[in-house]
């Protein structure tokens, strides 16, 4: 089977690592994938070619993960001729892959986060190429919710999953003990600058690491002076793998202000790492079953009180359940979730009287 995914916007981030971590693993399946994107940026092309894949892309900086674009749906069209099947991660690209593709060809999509529509409202564009969707992956509760919404069929809405490697980490040995970790964009979705308030809450805050990149940073560092946190807060960038500074870390923490599914809890629990993160969107589910620590969020003393207990070692977390959990997302099991729903869709297209089993 040869599949084309489009993804919105290639940089270095979780959607588009786990992208390329599920395209990897589907080679075991017959699966060939060929990535394009929307926006590349230099550091996302790299990131591809690590882990095997050269990618074309249409432009430089278009928002194309928020915002529909024909020009793009016309450059897309002329790539995706001879595929089986076409997966678009990121609003942008399955619009694009909506329109593209040729008829009789199944498309996919994957929204990773709540819909926020940064610049303009584009439900009325979604709902256009809502029924031409196959499948709608949604990865959190407000993901799914919007796409019944806009008139994604019901039993064509399933609970999208992210690809998770490095439960075998061991920490990179100048890793000092105890530290908290962070990993994640540096931007105000994400709450860093909550995690960083926090910690200038705690009597005596060990290290604590920031893992990633982004718009907030330069923020962030002000922030970081006028507490006097600078022996205390590292900015670690952007880190391919971060299980070398999360595994051993004593408490691993998701300050979200919205989060779908956080792919740097789950990589904490399957490392066995206590977990303390906001109760927004998806991330209740995803502890759930006492697998973590929830505060209410944008709340730095709660954040700080539940970090502090954990350093205490008032641990309330089940780490057994939390690990067994984590599991569940190795790129292997999420290929073969995915290569049956493909398979499923293709064979539906090509016998219209077989229903697929998303």
């Amino acid at each position: 089977m040869e599949v084309v995914r489009a993804i919105g916007v290639l940089e270095p981030g979780g959607i588009p690592l786990s992208a390329l971590r599920l395209s990897r693993a589907l080679r075991d399946h017959g699966i060939q994938t060929t990535i394009v994107a929307g926006d590349a940026s230099p550091a996302g092309l790299e990131l591809a070619r690590a882990h095997g894949f050269e990618v074309e892309h249409f432009a430089e900086v278009r928002n194309l993960q928020w915002e529909p674009c024909q020009a793009f749906a016309d450059w897309l069209a002329e790539r995706v001729t001879g595929a089986d099947l076409v997966h678009g991660h990121m609003f942008g690209a399955w619009w694009a892959a909506a329109r593209a593709a040729p008829d009789g060809v199944p498309v996919v999509a994957s929204e990773h986060n709540a819909l926020c529509w940064p610049r303009a409202v584009f439900d009325e564009d979604a709902a256009t190429v809502a029924g031409r969707l196959g499948c709608f992956f949604g990865h959190g509760p407000e993901s799914r919710a919007w796409a019944a919404r806009i008139g994604v069929p019901g039993d064509r809405i399933v609970v999208g999953e992210s690809a998770i490697e490095g439960f075998d980490g061991r920490p990179a040995s100048d890793m000092p003990a105890p530290r908290i970790t962070y990993a994640g964009r540096l931007t105000a979705d994400k709450g860093p600058d909550v995690l960083v308030e926090a910690i200038g809450m705690l009597a005596d805050p060990p290290p604590t690491f920031l893992l990633g990149d982004g718009e907030m940073r330069a923020a962030l560092e002000h922030q970081v002076a006028s507490l006097g946190l600078q022996e205390v807060v590292r900015f670690a960038g952007w880190h391919t793998n971060p299980e070398r500074c999360v595994a051993g870390a004593a408490v691993h923490v998701v300050p979200s202000r919205r989060d779908a599914w956080s792919q740097s809890a789950v990589l904490a629990m399957g490392l066995g790492v206590p977990v303390v993160a906001s109760a927004v969107e998806g991330l209740p589910e995803t502890l759930a079953s006492d697998r973590g620590m929830l505060v209410a969020p944008e709340e730095p003393r709660a954040l700080a009180a539940a970090i502090g207990a954990v350093l205490a070692g008032r641990c309330e977390a089940d780490l057994d359940a939390a690990r067994a959990y984590a599991q569940r997302f190795t790129p292997g099991r999420i290929a073969a979730r995915y290569a049956s729903v493909y398979r499923s869709l293709v064979a539906a297209a090509d016998s219209p009287a077989v229903r697929p089993a998303a």
